[in-house]
């Protein structure tokens, strides 16, 4: 089998060939699926239904109906009634997320507020409107008893039809307040929610600049975290030598001074509390030993990662447009998203019409049918994979291009987008396939973490803690193919083979690398870590110093969490790329130093940076540097 053989040499950019294409046909015939369930639910009047509206009857507005057997008011013709009108929109069930009030047609809505029933007689009369139901006709709203149940509620709210989806909305949005604070339920005043909506409203321009603020400091940190690496490692060292040795130094302080007052005063507590000390400060100081010879152990690592760090700042200046690849990635994804909810939507709408307890018509899917909602959801999943996968494939692509080209004048104009054309031609069976074996990590996760909430509560302890052990297991698994996956990509971008004989490759030299390994996904998070801290923390501070300058509004808590989030997150999505592309940059360089050695012939490709790290083992290795940095 092919997929168990594995090429004896890398041969970095020499051949390209196809990979995994029968995971790529696979791939698209998911895609075809996804395509038919989007063009059925379209076909069968979801898409009318969502954007035209239905009353409660199953009548699509603005348009002739059929008759649905069984309910009346059903088949009328609604062509001159183009909206969706409810007798009691505030009426919101927040179990099923739906509006639990009967719906109408109407040909235009209330514009203004209609307090009793003979306003709304008069609106009828006057606009031609009925906002009583069908059986009604408006001469009968004053005097007919059932008009206490067939009109709305009053006074019926002033509205405005949503662009696009012919709904009546109210124009006060007291009852989506309302709405918001039963969700929020940490919020016991409702004027506090008012007051934090406010807050956002009149600072918005502040909350855009601080964004901003935020996206432009993680552009200047992605170029001169090389220079400021090394500080970066300092301090985590100095703080951990403090720390352990603060830790144990007080251990010990406190058993001697217990010592001392314990023989005072002999009873029981006293020696227990006395041997728990002594057991501490042993553990404390066999830790403390412990940590300085792992330091010492891992200290030329540490020094391995403060040089991946710096030629992927290098990386950055020649591949500028890697600084750009999380808004590709990102602009991709939302348009899968508003697709995928899209397709929700109608699938919410789709089916056969039937009616429901209160004679009112619903519409659900039968037999097979019904199971499209669940391909539907593991299409969000793999196709979300399979995007990010994308970005990690194309990062490779451009790192490894950089890394194996010794003359930095000979790299393509732009090493981004060959790298995306390498992607398309040849490497989207790999992505496929890499991106499908996470869903199948995922999909089993998502299933336990929804039973974990529908049983919460009912349980007992024992079921408890295994459904969370198991959540636990699947989100670590997942974790580590995910990390497998990047660098069997990188594998796939060096020597062009399929994603089973990459991932091997590449687990082999990650094994045989296990301490660097280590020190790079230890101090580099570390320093990452810090850098979005860092982030964080002045775009916090400038939002502190701008917002305290602004009298229109008494709360300013909310604006300053959603630009420390935004914040946060922009830090996240740049830093990550900033991450893959130094794992990159350690597996080309390992590969690099196994089967080269520095003599004619099987020369380096590391840069001069990496070199020192070589020089104490390889004193006269030959190497070429690239005449242009």
């Amino acid at each position: 089998n092919s997929c168990c053989i594995s090429k004896r040499e890398w041969k970095p950019l020499e051949d390209h060939s196809c990979t995994d294409v029968p995971w790529l046909l696979l791939f698209i015939l998911f895609c075809i699926g996804m395509g038919f369930i989007c063009g059925f639910s379209i076909a069968t009047g979801a898409a009318a239904r969502l954007l035209s509206g239905y009353d409660s009857y199953g009548n699509i507005c603005g348009q002739k109906n059929v008759k649905v057997e069984g309910i009346v008011n059903s088949g009328l013709d609604l062509t001159h009634k183009k909206y969706v009108f409810f007798l009691d929109p505030c009426n919101i069930d927040l179990v099923h997320q739906r509006i639990k009030s009967l719906a109408l047609c109407v040909s235009a809505c209330p514009r203004k507020e209609l307090k009793t029933l003979a306003d709304i007689q008069k609106f009828a009369e006057t606009n031609g409107s009925t906002l009583c139901s069908y059986e009604l006709q408006p001469s009968e709203y004053t005097t007919d008893l059932r008009a206490a149940k067939l009109c709305p509620k009053y006074p019926v709210p002033e509205s405005a039809p949503i662009p696009f989806f012919h709904r009546c909305a109210p124009v006060n949005i007291s009852c989506y307040a309302k709405f918001a604070e039963a969700l929020i339920t940490f919020v016991s005043d409702s004027s506090v929610l008012h007051r934090l909506i406010s807050g956002v409203m009149t600072s918005k321009e502040i909350i855009m600049g601080l964004c901003l603020l935020s996206l432009v400091l993680s552009m200047i940190l992605m170029v001169i975290i090389r220079y400021i690496s090394r500080v970066l490692v300092w301090i985590l060292t100095i703080l951990v030598i403090l720390g352990s040795l603060g830790g144990t130094g007080v251990l010990w302080w406190l058993y001697a001074k217990q010592r001392i007052s314990a023989s005072a005063v002999q009873t029981q507590i006293a020696k227990d509390n006395l041997q728990a000390l002594l057991i501490y400060a042993i553990s404390a100081t066999v830790f403390t030993v412990i940590l300085f010879l792992i330091m010492l152990i891992m200290r030329k690592r540490v020094a391995l990662t403060i040089a991946l760090f710096h030629v992927a700042g290098k990386v950055f200046i020649h591949l500028p447009l890697l600084v750009f690849q999380p808004f590709w990635t990102f602009f991709v994804l939302i348009l899968f998203w508003i697709y995928w909810i899209t397709v929700l939507l109608f699938l919410g709408t789709t089916g056969s019409p039937v009616p429901n307890e209160e004679g009112f018509v619903e519409f659900q899917m039968v037999g097979p049918l019904k199971y499209m909602w669940w391909y539907h959801a593991v299409g969000l999943i793999w196709i979300s994979e399979f995007i990010l996968a994308c970005q990690q494939m194309t990062v490779a692509g451009a790192v490894v291009t950089y890394y194996f080209t010794r003359e930095k004048r000979n790299l393509p104009f732009t090493p981004i987008l060959a790298s995306v054309n390498r992607l398309v031609c040849y490497h989207l069976g790999t992505v496929a396939k890499g991106s499908f074996i996470i869903t199948l990590v995922k999909i089993p996760r998502m299933i336990l973490m929804y039973i974990h909430t529908q049983l919460k509560g009912k349980e007992n302890a024992c079921a408890r803690c295994m459904l969370k052990a198991c959540i636990c297991c699947l989100w670590c698994l997942e974790k580590c193919l995910t990390y497998l996956n990047q660098n069997a990509y990188t594998a796939t971008a060096i020597n062009s083979t399929n994603f089973c004989t990459s991932a091997k490759d590449a687990f082999v030299i990650l094994v045989e690398n296990a301490l660097r390994v280590a020190a790079i996904n230890t101090v580099g998070d570390f320093m990452l870590f810090l850098g979005k801290v860092l982030i964080v923390c002045s775009t916090g501070l400038a939002g502190i110093m701008l917002l305290n300058y602004q009298r229109d509004y008494t709360i300013w808590v909310l604006p300053l969490i959603i630009v420390c989030l935004f914040a946060f997150l922009v830090a996240h999505c740049f830093l990550s790329i900033y991450e893959m592309v130094v794992d990159v940059l350690f597996l080309c360089f390992a590969i690099d130093t196994k089967y080269n050695d520095g003599s004619p012939g099987r020369e380096f490709y590391m840069d001069k940076v990496l070199m020192v790290m070589q020089n104490g083992k390889q004193k006269n290795a030959r190497v070429f540097y690239p005449t242009h940095r």
